[in-house]
């Protein structure tokens, strides 16, 4: 691998509330970037991850879920990281709606 070429790691969750901390994290950090979530069916299993890194490194956080994600959004509570999945954005200022993103085709290859 030459230095032009990036790292990309793999962490596995167990559930959603684990994912959903690294988001947590992430949005009160000094750039304050909240990242998007994906979703995509890969060999027969519903994948739902997001992206982190920067240039040299790419972490992809991901678990495997029985099921896609019911609605198309999250509402993520910033002071207690409690979650619902929502139709739509909400007017509620202490909490993140991030969007869920169906991919068709990724060229990820998942652990």
């Amino acid at each position: 691998m030459d230095s032009t070429e990036s790292i990309t790691t793999y962490m596995k969750y167990k559930n959603y509330d684990d994912l959903l901390k690294v988001i947590l994290y992430s949005s009160q950090s000094v750039l304050g970037v909240v990242p998007l979530i994906y979703h995509i069916n890969y060999n027969n299993q519903d994948i739902v991850f997001l992206q982190t890194g920067t240039v040299g490194g790419l972490v992809i956080h991901y678990l495997i879920n029985k099921d896609k994600p019911p609605k198309k959004f999250i509402e993520l509570k910033r002071l207690s990281g409690e979650f619902n999945f929502v139709d739509k954005i909400g007017n509620d200022g202490m909490s993140l709606y991030i969007p869920i993103i169906e991919l068709e085709k990724s060229t990820l290859k998942f652990p």
